[in-house]
């Protein structure tokens, strides 16, 4: 179990640290250190997701006994993904970190002072997100590891399944970032992510359900009623910010589609606006023509 815990806890970190080398000192690219550590964490998140829904669909395929049987896979990608949601806290903290110096919001050579007052700003906006990585942590793994006793494998793998609309949801992200909602990418991406955020996230828990009401020979109306409480009290929990999330996703999708978004093709570099800095000097519009107004609110699920 602490091997498994600490590859992770080594996996993770270090697969974004090398990604933002990378970024930072292959010629072709030479991103600035804010460019990268935001990819970063984004291409980290990806993977992440990836391994997590191939994990899912081996332990779901795998199990005809939806209630009893088991596989191994389970209970070692749950240890080897918790260090993920902790690092993961961090991750997007740099991030947010990155864009408020960015958007001026801090001076370039920002003091340490300043990064109190960030953290508790990050906190604030993000607290929902950072919620959802503390409970994962904490009330999540120990349930899916100790308390279920090896049973329900099924249905650990259909949830890690949900984490396959992340990778969409990172690219996203990259190509607001970059200015680049008004290419064809940014919509077929959109397109996706409603799509996999409504299949993966939003019909996860109906359809456990259903599937535990064939399972038991119960109408899918009375599969509520038949599940111990706290049963349905998880799934509420679980739920919850994942019908927020798609809200959120779908006012942007409208946005998109009915041409009513703000977002406008990025200028020129060479006509990119300075921002002035508290010192009188001014800071260069970054090279990927990141706004220092944002354009449309950010989706900040994994």
């Amino acid at each position: 179990m602490l091997s498994i815990l600490a590859a992770g806890s080594v996996f993770f970190p270090g697969l974004f640290l090398l990604s933002k080398q990378c970024l930072k000192s292959i010629p072709a690219l030479r991103w600035s250190e804010g460019d990268a550590v935001i990819v970063s964490a984004r291409l980290v998140s990806s993977i992440q997701a990836v391994m997590a829904s191939s994990a899912g669909y081996i332990i779901s395929s795998s199990c005809k006994d939806i209630i009893e049987d088991q596989h191994w896979l389970t209970s070692s990608y749950i240890l080897f993904a918790v260090p993920y949601f902790v690092y993961d806290i961090y991750a997007m903290f740099m991030c947010y970190w990155y864009k408020l110096r960015v958007k001026g919001h801090e001076e370039a050579s920002a003091a340490p002072q300043h990064m109190s007052s960030a953290l508790k700003s990050y906190l604030r906006r993000e607290f929902l997100m950072v919620l959802h990585h503390v409970v994962m942590v904490t009330v999540c793994f120990p349930v899916s590891v100790f308390w279920r006793q090896g049973r329900g494998d099924y249905f650990q793998g259909v949830m890690f399944m949900a984490e396959l609309s992340t990778p969409s949801v990172c690219l996203g992200k990259i190509l607001i970032q970059y200015k680049q909602q008004h290419t064809l990418l940014h919509k077929v991406n959109g397109a996706l992510m409603l799509i996999t955020f409504f299949i993966c996230r939003v019909l996860l828990f109906p359809y456990l359900y259903y599937v535990y009401g064939r399972y038991a020979s119960i109408p899918f109306h009375m599969v509520p009623f038949s599940v111990p409480w706290h049963c349905n009290l998880g799934a509420a929990l679980l739920m919850a910010p994942q019908l927020y999330w798609f809200s959120l996703i779908c006012r942007g999708a409208l946005r998109l589609f009915l041409g009513t978004s703000r977002s406008q093709r990025p200028r020129p570099a060479t006509d990119a606006p300075k921002q002035p800095l508290a010192d009188g000097n001014t800071l260069p519009q970054p090279a990927n023509g990141y706004s220092t107004r944002s354009t449309e609110p950010e989706l900040t699920t994994h």
